[in-house]
C-alpha cells in the first residue's frame, strides 16, 4: 500500500493556491494510500536529470510532481505547479542522499551545471585572485557531506557573493558547509552546526559523527532515497493515512511554520553561557524559533520552562502551534505558556491569599486627581510613566536611591528638586491607592519579584517538575528556563520579575523579538536588569511569510527611523529580504469615509470570488469605532466579519462552523497574519491618531517617541498580510504614506 510524505515546501506552496486547487490537491492525495503505482497514474518525465521524480494530473491545468523510489512504497509531494512549470521544476531537479547526514537534498543540476563553466572562466581569467575555500582540502570537504557536483562548484569560488547567490540552487546543507567554511569555521564546528540542523523535528540528535575529523566514516547509500525520506524529519511530514492528511492540509500554514531553515534551526539549539537573544524582521521566524528553543529545552530535561509573552491573543497562538510541535504529553508538561501578567498574578495570589483587585481605568484619572493637588507642571502620562518604568522598573524604594538612578531613553530631563517633587507625587498616588484597596498590573509585577528575591515563592508553584541536573547557581526558582516572544513590548518591571523567576545559569533566558514593532511605549535597556546578551545575539534576515513586495512597500515606512534595539544600541531594518514574489500593495484614495467603506467591501468580495477562504482574509483599523463600522458595512453586504475583541461567532448545532472575515484594531493584528489584509481609514487626523502623540511643544521627545510608536503600529499592521495588502484613506493620506506612496 503506497504511503505518502509531505515536503515542507510543498506546505507553503499548497497554502497559497486558490481554495478549488486546494481541494483538487487534497482529493487527489486522499485517495493515494489507497491507489497502486500505475493507479494513481505517476508519469515518467522527459528528459528528466532524476527518473524517480514523476508527475501526478490534479486536473487540466495542475500537475504534481512525486518523488517515486526505486523500490518500496513511500511517495514524497514535493511541488503542486501548473502544468508546464511542473515538467520544466522537475526537468531541472536531482535528488540525492547527503552521505554525512543521511538526509534527502534537493538541488537545480541545471543552473549548477549552467554556472560553473561561467565560474571556471572567471577563475581562469584572475589568475591572481586567491580561490575562496583554497585552504579547505577535497578529503574534508567530502567528509562533511559534500558531493561531486557541488565540489567541483566549490573549487571555482572566488567570491563569497557567487558562493552566497548560489543558495537558491545548492542543497542547503551543503550550501551551509560551503558558507561556513569560507567564513573561517573549522571543519569541527561546521559539523557542530550541521548536526544541530539535521537533528530530528524532536529535537534529538542522530547518533552518528561528533566532528569534523570523523564525519562522514559512517556514510549512508547514496541510492536508498526511502531511508533517506525517513530520516527527513526536519522536512518531510509522513502521512499516516487519508485522515492525518485532510488534518494536515486544512492547517497548511501552521503545519509549515513548525519547521525550521538551518540558520534559524542553529539558532534555537544552541547552548548559551548565559541570555541569549534573536531579532528578525516580520515574518522571520522569531516565534518558530522560540517554540523550537523551549521544546529543546524541554526534551533535555533540566527542569521546568517558561514560554512567555505580552498578551493573552499571543499566548493561544503559540499554545495551538507548541500543540503542532510537541505532541508527546511529557515534553509538553515541561512547558508553561502563560503572559508575564499572569505570572506575576499567580504569585502574588499565592502569597495573597486573593487576586489582586485592579485599578483599571481609573488609574489615568487618578494621577490627574493627585498632580492638580500638588500643582506640579507635568503630564499625568509623563509621570506615570516615570512610576513604572524608572521606579518600579528598577525596584526603587526610597528617595535616596531615585536621585541616584539612571533614567536613559526617558527624554525630558529633571533636576534633583523636580525628581523630589515627581516623588513626593508618586508617594501620595501610591497612598490613595492603598486606601482604594486596590494595585495596579505593574505593582502586581512588582510584588511577585521581590516575593521571589525573598525566596518567598514554591518552586513548584507552578506545577513544575524536579530537574535531572544540580540545582541552577541563582537557587531553587519557579522556572529552569525562560523563552521570551515579543520581548520588545515588556516593560522594565517585567523584565524585571523574569530575572528574578529563572536562575542566572547557562540558557536561562532566550530573547525573541524585533524592535521595528514596539508598538507600545517601553523603553528598555536589558543589561540594567541583569540580562547582558553580548556575544549571544543573532539576527534573521529572510522573511518566509510576505511577499517581497508587500515587505520592501513596509519597510519605507521605518527607512530613516532611529530604533532603539533594547539594549542601548540601534537596531536596522538593513538586509531584510523575502524570497516570495506577488502582487505590490493597493493603494486606494477615496472621497468621503462612506466612499471607503464600499471600497472595502467590493475588495473583500472580490478576494472571496477568487477562492480565498474568508478566515484568511483580515481587516485593520487604527480606531475601534472604524472597526465597528467595517463590520457593520461588510454585514450589511452580505459578508460575515467579526470584530477579533468580541466574542467568536457560533454557529447553529451540527452546522459548518463560522468562518467569518476578521475585523481589529492595529494593535490587536499583533501576532496574527492573513493571506489577503485590508488596512482602512489611513488617512491624516486618524493614522497617527492625535490623542496618542504628544504636542511638540510640550515635550519635543514624548512627541517624537508617540510618532515613531505610530508608525511602527502601521507598520505592524500591513505587515501581517502574506500575498495581497489593501490600503485605503479618505480625505488626506496619513503622511507615513509619503514615504511609500
Amino acid at each position: 500500500m503506497a504511503r505518502l510524505g509531505i515536503d515542507r515546501d510543498f506546505l507553503l506552496d499548497f497554502a497559497r493556491l486558490d481554495k478549488p486547487v486546494r481541494e483538487k490537491v487534497t482529493d487527489t492525495f486522499a485517495k493515494f494510500e489507497r491507489a497502486t503505482h500505475a493507479g494513481v497514474h505517476l508519469e515518467k518525465i522527459v528528459n528528466a536529470r532524476d527518473d524517480r521524480l514523476r508527475t501526478i494530473r490534479i486536473d487540466q491545468f495542475w500537475r504534481g510532481v512525486v518523488l517515486a523510489p526505486d523500490d518500496g512504497d513511500l511517495f514524497t509531494l514535493l511541488k503542486v505547479l501548473p502544468h508546464d512549470d511542473a515538467y520544466h521544476w522537475a526537468q531541472r531537479r536531482r535528488v540525492s542522499v547527503n552521505a554525512a547526514t543521511g538526509r534527502i537534498e534537493i538541488r537545480d543540476s541545471v543552473a549548477l551545471d549552467q554556472t560553473l563553466p561561467e565560474l571556471a572562466r572567471w577563475a581562469s581569467r584572475a589568475a591572481e585572485v586567491r580561490r575562496l575555500l583554497a585552504g579547505v582540502d577535497d578529503a574534508t570537504l567530502r567528509r562533511l557531506g559534500v558531493d561531486d557536483q557541488t565540489l567541483a562548484f566549490a573549487r571555482a569560488l572566488t567570491d563569497v557573493a557567487q558562493l552566497e547567490a548560489a543558495r537558491a540552487f545548492l542543497p542547503d546543507s551543503q550550501w551551509s558547509v560551503l558558507y561556513g567554511l569560507a567564513a573561517g569555521m573549522t571543519p569541527e564546528e561546521v559539523w557542530a552546526d550541521l548536526a544541530a540542523a539535521t537533528s530530528t523535528s524532536g529535537g534529538e540528535r542522530r547518533p552518528a559523527v561528533t566532528d569534523g575529523a570523523t564525519a562522514g566514516r559512517a556514510r549512508f547509500d547514496p541510492d536508498d532515497v526511502t531511508a533517506a525520506v525517513r530520516r527527513s524529519q526536519d522536512r518531510v511530514v509522513l502521512v499516516s493515512g487519508p485522515a492525518e492528511l485532510l488534518s494536515m492540509l486544512s492547517h497548511p500554514f501552521d503545519l509549515w511554520r513548525v519547521f525550521l531553515h538551518p540558520v534559524q534551526n542553529k539558532v534555537a539549539f544552541g547552548h548559551y553561557r548565559g541570555p541569549a537573544r534573536v531579532t528578525g524582521g516580520p515574518g522571520t521566524g522569531k516565534t518558530v524559533v522560540a517554540l523550537h528553543r523551549a521544546r529543546h529545552l524541554a526534551v533535555g530535561g533540566e527542569g521546568p520552562v517558561l514560554l512567555t509573552t505580552f498578551t493573552r491573543a499571543l499566548t493561544s497562538t503559540i499554545e495551538a502551534s507548541l500543540a503542532l510541535l510537541a505532541e508527546e504529553v511529557e515534553i509538553r508538561d515541561r512547558i508553561t505558556v502563560l503572559t508575564v501578567d499572569q505570572v506575576a498574578n499567580r504569585i502574588y495570589r499565592e502569597a495573597h491569599g486573593n487576586p489582586p483587585l485592579l485599578a483599571g481605568s481609573d488609574e489615568t484619572l487618578l494621577w490627574q486627581q493627585i498632580l492638580a493637588e500638588h500643582g506640579l507642571p507635568l503630564r499625568d502620562r509623563f509621570v506615570a510613566d516615570e512610576w513604572r518604568q524608572v521606579i518600579l522598573g528598577h525596584g526603587i524604594t526610597d528617595i535616596a536611591g531615585y536621585q541616584a538612578a539612571s533614567r536613559a531613553g526617558r527624554g525630558q530631563a529633571l533636576t534633583a528638586g523636580q525628581r523630589a517633587r515627581v516623588w513626593t507625587v508618586i508617594e501620595a498616588f501610591q497612598a490613595r491607592l492603598r486606601e482604594q484597596g486596590v494595585v495596579t498590573y505593574a505593582m502586581v509585577c512588582a510584588e511577585a519579584t521581590r516575593l521571589l528575591q525573598a525566596g518567598a515563592v514554591r518552586p513548584d508553584l507552578f506545577g513544575a517538575h524536579a530537574p535531572r541536573v544540580p540545582v541552577p547557581r541563582g537557587g531553587r526558582r519557579p522556572f529552569r528556563h525562560v523563552v521570551v516572544d515579543e520581548a520588545q513590548d515588556l516593560s522594565p518591571v517585567q523584565w524585571r520579575l523574569l530575572r528574578a523567576v529563572v536562575g542566572p545559569d547557562e540558557n536561562d533566558l532566550f530573547l525573541a523579538g524585533d524592535a521595528h514593532q514596539r508598538i507600545y511605549g517601553n523603553r528598555v535597556t536589558l543589561r540594567e536588569h541583569g540580562i547582558v546578551v553580548t556575544g549571544r545575539a543573532s539576527r534573521l534576515t529572510i522573511n518566509y511569510r510576505t511577499t517581497a513586495e508587500i515587505l520592501a512597500w513596509s519597510l519605507g515606512m521605518l527607512r530613516d527611523e532611529r530604533i532603539n534595539d533594547l539594549d542601548g544600541g540601534l537596531d536596522s531594518i538593513a538586509g531584510y529580504r523575502s524570497e516570495l514574489r506577488g502582487r505590490r500593495p493597493v493603494l486606494v484614495a477615496a472621497p468621503t469615509p462612506s466612499d471607503e467603506l464600499k471600497g472595502l467591501v467590493d475588495v473583500i468580495r472580490r478576494w472571496l470570488d477568487e477562492g480565498i477562504d474568508s478566515a484568511e482574509i483580515g481587516v485593520a483599523a487604527r480606531r475601534n469605532t472604524l472597526v465597528d463600522e467595517a463590520v457593520a458595512a461588510l454585514g450589511d453586504a452580505g459578508i460575515i466579519a467579526r470584530a477579533l475583541s468580541k466574542p467568536k461567532l457560533k454557529g447553529r448545532r451540527g452546522a459548518a462552523p463560522v468562518r467569518p472575515v476578521a475585523v481589529g484594531s492595529m494593535h490587536g493584528m499583533k501576532g496574527l497574519e492573513f493571506r489577503c489584509l485590508a488596512v482602512v481609514g489611513v488617512s491624516e487626523g486618524i493614522v497617527p491618531a492625535h490623542g496618542s502623540v504628544t504636542p511638540a511643544d510640550e515635550d519635543p521627545y514624548a512627541h517624537t517617541q508617540d510618532l515613531q510608536q505610530e508608525r511602527c503600529a502601521l507598520f505592524v499592521a500591513c505587515t501581517r498580510a502574506r500575498e495581497q495588502l489593501y490600503v485605503s484613506w479618505s480625505g488626506t493620506p496619513s503622511p507615513f504614506l509619503a514615504a511609500v506612496r
